[in-house]
């Protein structure tokens, strides 16, 4: 079944498949995992579409949404497409100045907000706003705080169950339901300025579903996605919309950072992820094999020696291994590889979506080797997500590369190596920034402000963010986030940020695992007061300088840090050091560390 609209999808996957399960959620008050229905579904969608309707929400009105993951903004979501509203996704953790903003530049009336943390920063907004007019506060646990604008998503709902005329209206609307449809205001992270909101229409998410459709085969409604990242991100957004369209039942994890939990609560078959998730990963398992016995951490090491050969050498490249190399292999995916997958809670995953930052060769040839079919790719929130990725069902992916273009994306590379798109997934501009859309474009493609290249068989690779490119004193270019990927694999290592632009060498903030340092110093009798102490160790400096020459030993000399210094305090959104996707917001770090910069390079 086809579903050209996200605004009728429910109502017309109700129609056929009413008792089916669409949406997992955990029950606050047992701890279980319980199913709402595509019936289920619809009937809330309804309810909300009406209430929407008696607030006298109009047509092209803008709603934010401003709530970490649950399956109440996934119903709010569908039923603001379901009046032809449309629906702009905050991040749960954005800071009243970062919710200010965007309520200002999309002249959002209307906001619900998820927990606590997310009313209190709505109300700070709507104080001094001349657009925002009401807070509806989602989580029964709120404190509405006597405020008259502010009202609870259940007093909220009752507007439309009492409706009287509502239906009429909403009937009217679902025909009037367009393919030009604006459905979301995505707003980006604004690494180097002020967030733009990313225009996206009906047709942008259906042409995305259509090409995943040809690329994807084999999903179906057997499948289990966890809907781990943001639904405020395009990637997650767009996925979890993508397996609703394909009925593919999604678990919606509405805790981060209980993600290793819920794992093995839902053992997902698919799960989008980013490259820190998966580092993590390969943190974890080494470090567990480094405690093992001699005997034990021999053997693991050999499994996946076994794997790497098996699958990289072979398997990828569609040719038989060799008997007793696959007879090796099964043996260790039966046991040790067996284990390992369901002691993190992914022993039945059959790919991973993997994006939103490049993945470190030794991660991705490590996970591939003990059987977890990551999906790398490239996308972009004005690509509506996935302009490349790795076949899931084709072995003849590249380490180094971000996969096979899209079906009917086109991509080119333009000056400066700049990658460019075309195609029917590609945003028209930005919302109220006739400047961006002017310099965003060149000849009809829209420019991405990475740098790559195209193989002779057509695959992706990415260098690097173009603007992001250092040029030392010494005039060699240096990709940070190339050298940054190499150290932050480390299990030492919790971030890193590379300074290297009109210096005569490389040099590095380093962010230690501060936990795993801990424990490090306490193994080596190394005796501190505070963390600032300890960083400050004669010891412990010489133990990461040997542990990052080890990292960067395939760098060009040029490349390779040469002095750096230890962060006694990570780097965080709220420090407005990084975006709210966490990538570095590096002028802001070089402002703030300016004087340990300029000492490493007395």
């Amino acid at each position: 079944m086809t579903c050209d609209h996200l605004g009728k999808i429910a109502f017309q996957k109700a129609k056929e498949f009413a008792d089916r399960p669409v949406l997992k959620y955990k029950d606050e008050t047992d701890a279980k995992w319980k199913d709402i229905s595509w019936g289920e579904l619809a009937q809330q969608i309804k309810v909300i579409a009406h209430s929407l309707i008696e607030m006298g929400v109009k047509e092209e009105d803008r709603i934010a949404i401003f709530s970490q993951n649950m399956v109440e903004i996934i119903a709010v979501d569908l039923a603001c497409q379901a009046i032809r509203a449309t629906t702009v996704p905050l991040y749960a953790t954005s800071s009243s100045s970062q919710v200010e903003y965007i309520v200002n530049d999309a002249q959002i009336s209307l906001i619900f907000a998820g927990e606590q943390y997310q009313y209190d920063r709505s109300i700070e907004v709507l104080q001094n706003s001349q657009y925002l007019k009401k807070v509806i506060a989602i989580d029964p646990s709120i404190q509405l705080g006597g405020n008259d604008a502010a009202i609870s998503f259940e007093d909220f709902k009752k507007h439309g169950e009492e409706s009287k005329t509502a239906d009429a209206e909403l009937a009217e609307r679902q025909n009037r339901l367009s393919l030009n449809d604006l459905t979301t205001l995505i707003y980006t992270s604004g690494t180097t300025g002020e967030p733009k909101g990313v225009i996206l229409r009906q047709s942008n998410y259906q042409q995305a579903f259509r090409i995943h459709d040809i690329r994807l085969t084999n999903v179906n409604d057997k499948d289990l996605s966890l809907s781990f990242l943001p639904l405020s991100h395009i990637f997650e957004r767009a996925w979890t919309y993508f397996c609703m369209y394909k009925n593919v039942v999604v678990a919606v994890n509405k805790n981060p950072k209980m993600i290793q939990q819920v794992l093995k609560e839902v053992r997902p078959t698919m799960m989008c992820a980013v490259p820190r998730f998966w580092e993590k990963i390969y943190m974890g398992v080494n470090d567990k094999i480094d405690s093992f016995s001699p005997l034990m951490k021999k053997l693991m090491k050999h499994a996946v020696k076994i794997g790497e050969k098996r699958n990289l050498e072979y398997k990828r490249y569609g040719k038989q291994a060799p008997l007793g190399l696959n007879l090796q292999y099964l043996f260790y995916k039966k046991t040790l590889f067996k284990l390992l997958k369901k002691v993190i809670g992914l022993d039945r995953g059959l790919f991973f979506p993997t994006a939103g930052a490049a993945l470190s060769d030794d991660v991705n040839v490590f996970l591939h080797s003990v059987g977890f079919n990551i999906c790398v790719g490239y996308g972009l929130t004005e690509s509506t997500a996935t302009v490349s990725c790795y076949n899931p069902y084709n072995e003849k992916y590249e380490i180094h590369s971000a996969g096979d273009i899209m079906p009917e994306v086109e991509v080119k590379i333009g000056e400066n190596d700049e990658i460019l798109l075309r195609g029917k997934t590609i945003t028209e501009g930005y919302y109220n920034k006739p400047e961006a859309n002017e310099t965003g474009f060149i000849d009809g493609w829209f420019r991405t402000g990475d740098a790559g290249y195209l193989t002779k068989e057509g695959r992706l690779v990415i260098r690097e963010r173009i603007k992001e490119l250092f040029k030392t004193s010494n005039g060699k270019y240096v990709a940070p986030q190339q050298v940054e990927s190499k150290l932050i694999v480390d299990k030492y290592i919790e971030q890193a940020a590379i300074i290297a632009d009109q210096r005569k060498y490389v040099s590095a903030l380093i962010v230690p695992a501060y936990a795993t340092l801990e424990a490090y110093a306490e193994t080596a009798k190394i005796k501190y007061e505070t963390m600032e102490d300890l960083l400050k160790n004669e010891k412990i400096i010489s133990f990461y300088e040997g542990r990052i020459q080890q990292l960067q030993g395939d760098l060009a000399a040029y490349e390779q840090v040469k002095r750096f210094t230890l962060l006694a305090r990570p780097f965080t959104p709220e420090n407005d050091e990084l975006t709210l996707t966490l990538k570095l917001k590096r002028k802001v770090i070089s402002h703030h560390y300016e004087k340990e910069i300029e000492e490493m390079y007395l």
